[in-house]
Formats: C-alpha cells, structure tokens, sequence
C-alpha cells in the first residue's frame, strides 16, 4: 500500500511438520479482524503448496510480496461477518485426510467399535491398521468431521489404563494432514484391518498413493 503495514505472524509447528500445515495466527494493528483472517487463510493455501518442505520463511516473503494484492481484494476490504466465513470456506473445502498413530490399546474390542461409531457418525471414510504393536488411523472426509473425530478422539474415555479403570486418550499423534490429492485413493467406507509384515502395511500405502508418506513417517515408527 502506500504505507507499511506491520504484520505479527505467529506460526505453531505440530511434531509432524512439515507434513501438516503450521498453526498461523495473524495480528496487525492496521488491519481489521476480518482483513488478519483473510491474511491468514491466504497464507494457509500457500502453505498447501509447501508441504513436506520447511515453509516459514518461503510464507513470510510471500506475505511480504502478496499483501497488498490480497488487501485491495474486494473479499479484504470490510470488516463483516461474511468476509470471515468466505475466508474459512477458501480453507476447509473439499475431501481431507489425515493420519493418526496410537500408542496402544488396552481394551482393543470396545476400542475399535468407538472408532467405528465416531467414523460413522461423522461420515469418515479410512482405515483403522493394526501391525505389531502399530496402530494407525488413516481418515477422509471433510475437513471440519475430521477436526470433531481429534475432538472425540482426545476428550471421550475410550481405552482403560493399567488398572483396568476407564481413561482418556492421551497417546495420539497426528502424522500427517492435507488435502486429498488426484494421485491419493478414495476410500468408500471405513475399515479394521490387521497386517501381518510391514511389506503388507507398505503395500497399502502404495495402493493408497503415499509411498513417500509411508517412508518417511510410518517407518521411523518401527525403528
């Protein structure tokens, strides 16, 4: 514009970054509430072309280079309700699908049928593996379901601890998120299935069309 603007980016990075997008919360005291959002979605979709890559400093000088052109948008120049909501549209349409790993299951039985009942009831499509002492769930669907299954998955007593006594999840780590790519499978329906060897659970991936997701983050889990 014709003068700066200061930008207080704040990024907060999973342990699966960059295989998941950051965390990115916008402020500026030139902007509206509703102009920092929009800052940040755009920054969110750019962020979606970086993945499996380090992308803080590429985000940053491509704020620096784009913002002006996103302010003078017409989406960016009031402060209505409605400019928020189109934002946040910009971000959660389509198919998503993330990868989760749990650490173990006590009360596998009760376990799983919650899993399929969460999955049902958000109309999540996936895979819940067993290999090992591996446990995965890989999940599609849209992104908002996928937000309330962590939800369920993290604040719902679904497992027992040590002394039998009914707790919450406290072991679950995300692995992996985006958007559903042309390459990667649909799956029609959510599935239990148990793999004998790692080259069986390695198959699924390939079929799956993450090949490299599998190398770099299933495989650091048996090592």
């Amino acid at each position: 514009m014709d003068t700066d603007i200061p930008l207080q980016l704040v990024f907060h990075l999973p342990l699966s970054y960059p295989y998941c997008l950051p965390g990115i919360v916008v402020n500026s005291k030139h902007l509206t509430r509703a102009q920092c959002e929009i800052v940040k979605e755009k920054l969110l979709e750019q962020a979606e072309t970086l993945l499996l890559e380090p992308m803080v400093h590429e985000l940053v000088l491509w704020i620096q280079e784009n913002l002006r052109h996103i302010l003078k948008c017409p989406e960016a120049g009031g402060g209505s309700e409605k400019c928020s909501s189109a934002a946040s549209m910009t971000v959660d349409d389509g198919l998503w699908m993330t990868l989760l790993h749990l650490d173990h299951m006590r009360a596998k039985a009760k376990y799983v049928k919650t899993v399929e009942k969460w999955a049902s009831d958000l109309r999540l499509t996936g895979r819940l593996m067993f290999m090992g002492k591996i446990i995965l769930i890989l999940l599609q669907g849209d992104r908002n379901d996928i937000k309330e299954y962590l939800i369920l998955q993290k604040t719902c007593k679904v497992d027992v601890d040590s002394s039998g006594k009914k707790c919450k999840e406290k072991m679950i780590s995300v692995l992996f998120e985006t958007k559903v790519q042309t390459e990667h499978k649909r799956f029609l329906a959510f599935e239990v299935k148990e793999y004998s060897s790692l080259d069986e659970l390695q198959k699924e991936f390939e079929t799956t069309g993450l090949k490299k997701l599998f190398s770099e983050c299933v495989l650091r889990l048996v090592k």
